[in-house]
């Protein structure tokens, strides 16, 4: 039967090519899809933590729910020195946060204050890249502040003025400097500009008594996807109950759901996605079988039996889809793959993004074969199923009949 699938092919030349393309353009379609969508969940989830998040972070016990001077990390080279051996890890910073009174010459706003390391800061995060003004901080910055520009606003100060800082150090004494504004940055997080600043931890240990102390430790990992693994890793090279080391799903609760809600949408879109693409397939195969009525009346009259004459029928159907799978695949994987590379970018909407907390005006997609394979695995399965209906409408006619039939 399927020496005689192939000339039936070559014979009915249009409605092959027919089914060639469509199979064709909905494999190709349907790979582009899914790969753009699990691209842009990716890329959401990226953006989030590029702003001041970390995929891991590692925090005394009790930090999160009380907070506090009491439970800060008191050894963090210890730490830091066994994070040095997991290879899943690309860097790592420790920062200290504080929250203090920031007054200019006639204002004042409370402020979280944070120690950072800057150059190890610059790979974690993008408060370096979301400079507005002025310059970002370096390891050997000294009484220098980085503000963000909603409290530059509150405060009424621009660049080189003094601001003045009262606060408790790590010890509960009393801390307080002049500060100069060296940079302001604006993320697009509104409530984030508005309340957060930065000092280089080099100069602000000393005031506060915090060398070799941190409030936690901000980790980046090569592949997100791979957090939970990495997180239990981790966890059992520190080998300390009194630390905890949690992942960005239970650090970004709110995004973490966001992302399942638009999921479910995703899903809810794909699943309609793949019902048109069935019953394109389905409806062209009936008519192009349901055409053949006469022909097919022929062979069952000559002896053909009901089974060969259903592999007749998945022999055409499978040589065409094989055929348009073999164009299709690598060509949607191919444009899958340049365009994770090089995501789409929408010029002249950064700054509309970043307004809305979106810090990047890129469209990545995602790269997954094993995602292409379960891709391609489905348009075959809706091919093969597509022709047991117009199978049993043939079947329904007495051979004799079909044979007369126009």
């Amino acid at each position: 039967m399927f020496y005689l699938a192939l000339k039936n092919i070559f014979y009915y030349k249009g409605r092959s090519i027919a089914t060639f393309l469509l199979t064709l353009i909905s494999t190709m379609l349907f790979i582009v899809y899914v790969s753009f969508m699990d691209g842009t969940h990716t890329a959401m989830l990226e953006d989030s933590l590029k702003v001041y998040g970390g995929a891991i972070e590692i925090y005394k016990k009790e930090y999160r729910d009380i907070g506090g001077n009491e439970y800060l990390i008191e050894d963090v080279k210890t730490i830091t020195d066994k994070l040095e051996n997991v290879p899943e890890v690309e860097s790592f910073s420790s920062r200290y946060e504080t929250y203090a009174l920031l007054s200019s010459k006639n204002y004042s706003s409370a402020s979280m204050v944070v120690g950072i390391e800057p150059s190890k800061e610059k790979e974690i995060s993008s408060i370096a890249l979301a400079l507005k003004d002025g310059e970002f901080l370096s390891d050997k910055s000294t009484n220098c502040i980085y503000m963000g520009v909603g409290l530059v606003q509150k405060l009424h100060v621009s660049l080189g003025d003094e601001v003045s800082y009262i606060g408790s150090a790590s010890d509960n004494s009393f801390a307080a400097d002049l500060f100069k504004v060296c940079g302001t940055f604006k993320t697009g997080a509104f409530e984030f500009d508005a309340t957060t600043s930065f000092i280089s931890r080099s100069y602000f240990d000393e005031l506060m008594y915090a060398q070799n102390k941190a409030s936690y430790i901000t980790l980046k990992l090569h592949d997100i996807n791979n957090v939970d693994n990495t997180n239990i890793k981790i966890t059992k090279l520190l080998d300390d109950n009194s630390l905890e080391s949690l992942t960005w799903k239970t650090l970004m609760k709110t995004m973490v759901e966001a992302m399942e809600v638009d999921s479910i949408f995703g899903y809810i879109t794909l699943a309609l996605f793949v019902i048109v693409i069935f019953f394109v397939i389905m409806i062209y195969g009936f008519v192009n079988i349901s055409s053949r009525t006469k022909e097919l009346g022929v062979l069952r009259c000559i002896g053909v039996n009901r089974s060969r004459l259903f592999s007749l029928l998945f022999w055409e159907i499978f040589i065409l889809t094989t055929l348009a799978m073999l164009i299709a695949t690598p060509l949607g994987a191919y444009i899958c793959y340049y365009f994770s590379i090089y995501p789409i970018v929408i010029d002249g909407i950064a700054e509309m993004y970043k307004d809305y907390g979106i810090i990047s005006d890129e469209l990545p997609m995602a790269f997954d074969m094993l995602t292409i394979g379960w891709n391609i695995s489905l348009i075959y399965l809706l091919n093969i199923i597509s022709i047991i209906y117009p199978f049993y409408y043939i079947d329904s006619f007495k051979p004799i009949k079909a044979t007369k039939h126009v």
